[in-house]
């Protein structure tokens, strides 16, 4: 209820309410300030609410007082009962376990205030599955209430948990769930035989390793604790038979070790134990966890092949004996009660099986072919034997039959060697080890034996050492070999072996002298040994050669071609020799070279003719100087090339036959004049030129061409 002071109750003031669940879920009465609440109230969904309310004037519809907050709560009441969250549950827990021992914990949630009163105040008790287990009332931890709970008993356990309100008082509210308790095994439990004696009939044509009868020993536990070993007691007939464990179906399969005969033995007895393989030490008090249980075989006849007398048989026969010798014999027996008769022949599979024959009757085994050990050392066949009475029954035999050797082959050197003896050698040096091998088959302790030939053994180059060791040493006999007297030497050496009859051989060992240093390296043999590491054919040298000699040819002909075409620029007819330009390839010495190419031999055609050596002649110093007149003013080049050559007309020096003179005009109009000294009117004679020798050493040439008269030679200028 809301009242204001300002209220005289003449219905002059208005209350008014706002805020959370106004006009929802509470009402005010305007005239009196009664506040209603309009619908149900859950405080589970909403515990409080937060109001505003304010009394305002009728009239003027202003406020009288400030607006006041104030909050309405929910109060709690038991209207919710408890619940398993995760329920129903699933647990286990070990057979045989103690009391009290820890299976699971369960919770209950009350959705009810817990500070208020005792409405979320829960409680647990089990309803349904005891006396098998407890639960404790304010933790909700389940426990075994029964001690040696045996799951070969009962495994399955459902329990009924409830949980109370209140305190569990009356009157409160509950929820239940269900909680699904398995006992897990543990191996309480010893593996036990149904029957003491087990009975088998195994027949005694039954294969080695075969699976000849199962039994079992019953275990009631599970997984691995129900796993079972199987073991056969020592004691009699055991040996011959072996258990093992069939893992999906835990029986022991008992397997033949040892071949049965019913003419031997015809019953065997031997026990077998059972065990477990995980053993659980708390239950070590309730006895041994095993059994055991007698097993009986009785072997029963059959017919049987007959049987050889060895697995395997070997026998030996000499290389090239004649054909139809005995060399051996097989023999099988029909152990049956009825004895009957054998019958023996060559199981063939390829053609050396037929190198032998065998008797039928006696199984006696002879030559059929001439034998050669060099060509087949050992032969590998197979015998069959079977009874008349039956002949499908049939044993096999492996027949091994080694061809022994007769000395036939004489020993020769093993490898062909290299022989080289060193021209510095000294005597008794050992140049090369040999060895030797023999084609035959050699048995043990047989030797070779090394010796030279009876010609060989009075010269007095090389001998032979015999090291007893089936190898021996060529040595030099004397000091020093030359190359020029003798490259090659040829030593005959015999070789004997030890075997009967004595076999030998005479190979011829080549001995080549080489240069060698002063340790003994060699540095060269001959011209071959420089061209064999080459690896080349006879046909590739050849083709070599081939080429070479090709080349040549082209260089000759390149060669007596260009003289041909000097012979021809050379005309011998007088008439011609004018026409001709003579060209000559000399070359002058440079700066150094004070004397100029003679000319001369070109003013006498006939020097050609008769010297074609070309001869050089110093001309003579006093020359007629040449008068040059200068040019004239504004002359063109006409005038000068013909100025030029009237002066070559009436030259004594120019040479007799027409010949090429070059000018470099010019021209006119310097101040200064021509600075060449061909136009000069004066002779070099009268010239100086010792200051030349003041310019340095970079002229110090050219001061010694023009400062020494006698070694000046003026030439004309062409």
């Amino acid at each position: 209820k809301l009242h204001s002071d300002l209220d005289k109750g003449v219905g002059t003031v208005k209350y008014t309410l706002s805020g959370d669940g106004a006009g929802t879920v509470f009402t005010i009465d305007e005239t009196t300030g009664d506040i209603h609440a309009i619908r149900s109230l859950d405080r589970e969904e909403k515990p409080f609410y937060t109001l505003r309310a304010q009394a305002v004037d009728v009239d003027t519809k202003k406020p009288l007082e400030p607006e006041s907050e104030f909050i309405i709560k929910v109060q709690d009441i038991n209207d919710n009962e408890p619940k398993f969250l995760d329920g129903p549950y699933v647990a286990s827990v070990p057979e045989m376990s103690p009391v009290g021992a820890y299976v699971l914990q369960v919770k209950a949630t009350d959705a009810d205030d817990p500070t208020y009163g005792n409405s979320a105040r829960v409680v647990y008790s089990i309803l349904q599955g005891q006396p098998y287990f407890s639960i404790d009332p304010k933790t909700g931890v389940i426990r075994t209430a029964l001690p040696n709970m045996d799951r070969e008993v009962k495994e399955q356990y459902q329990v009924l948990i409830q949980a109370k309100d209140m305190g569990g008082q009356l009157g409160g509210l509950a929820g239940t769930t269900t909680v699904n308790i398995t006992l897990t095994d543990v191996n309480d439990n010893p593996p036990r035989f149904p029957k003491s004696i087990f009975h088998l009939k195994v027949p005694e044509s039954s294969h080695v390793g075969s699976a000849i009868g199962r039994i079992r020993a019953v275990d009631p536990d599970f997984g691995k604790n129900a796993e079972i070993e199987y073991n056969i007691v020592p004691g009699d007939g055991g040996n011959l038979f072996d258990i093992t464990t069939d893992e999906n179906t835990q029986e022991g399969v008992i397997k033949l070790k040892k071949p049965l005969d019913f003419e031997t033995k015809k019953a065997y007895t031997f026990k077998v134990e059972a065990s477990n393989l995980h053993l659980d030490h708390r239950f070590h008090s309730v006895g041994p966890f095993k059994d055991t249980a007698t097993v009986k075989i009785n072997v029963l006849d059959m017919d049987e092949p007959p049987v050889f007398s060895k697995p395997v048989y070997t026998m030996e026969v000499y290389e090239d004996t004649p054909v139809g010798t005995i060399i051996g014999a097989v023999t099988a027996q029909d152990l049956d009660a009825g004895s009957s008769s054998v019958r023996y022949f060559i199981d063939w599979k390829n053609d050396a099986d037929s190198y032998f024959t065998i008797d039928a009757t006696e199984g006696t085994i002879a030559t059929n072919e001439i034998l050669d050990r060099e060509s087949t050392a050992q032969y590998n066949f197979s015998i069959i034997a079977s009874k008349v009475s039956n002949p499908l029954l049939t044993s096999k035999v492996n027949v091994i039959i080694n061809v022994l050797d007769v000395n036939e082959f004489p020993p020769e050197i093993s490898v062909p060697y290299e022989t080289s003896v060193c021209e510095n050698a000294k005597a008794g040096q050992v140049i090369q080890t040999v060895t030797a091998a023999d084609k035959d088959l050699s048995p043990a302790g047989q030797r070779f034996s090394f010796r030279l030939s009876p010609e060989a053994s009075n010269k007095p180059n090389f001998t032979i050492h015999d090291y007893r060791n089936n190898t021996a040493g060529i040595e030099t006999r004397r000091n020093g070999y030359s190359r020029r007297q003798q490259e090659l030497y040829f030593l005959p050496v015999v070789i004997e072996d030890s075997s009967y009859p004595v076999q030998s051989s005479t190979n011829t060992m080549t001995i080549r002298v080489c240069r060698c240093d002063s340790d003994g390296t060699i540095l060269s043999c001959n011209v071959e040994a420089i061209f064999l590491p080459v690896g080349l054919s006879t046909g590739a040298l050849i083709a070599i050669l081939l080429c070479i000699v090709i080349l040549l040819v082209i260089v000759v002909l390149y060669v007596a071609l260009r003289r041909q075409k000097k012979k021809d620029t050379l005309m011998t007819s007088k008439e011609d020799i004018r026409d001709n330009v003579i060209h000559y390839d000399d070359e002058g010495g440079g700066e150094e070279d004070t004397q100029a190419f003679d000319i001369g031999a070109l003013r006498n055609p006939k020097v050609i003719e008769d010297n074609k050596i070309r001869r050089d002649i110093k001309p003579d110093t006093l020359r007629f100087p040449r008068q040059r007149p200068p040019v004239e003013d504004n002359t063109d080049i006409r005038d000068f090339i013909n100025q030029r050559l009237q002066e070559n007309d009436v030259d004594p020096t120019a040479p007799p036959y027409d010949s090429l003179a070059t000018y470099a005009y010019e021209g006119n109009g310097s101040v200064a004049e021509s600075l060449s000294s061909i136009d000069s009117l004066t002779t070099e004679a009268d010239q100086d030129y010792d200051y030349l020798s003041d310019w340095g050493p970079r002229f110090k040439i050219l001061a010694d061409m023009f400062g020494e008269e006698e070694s000046y030679n003026p030439d004309k200028v062409t």
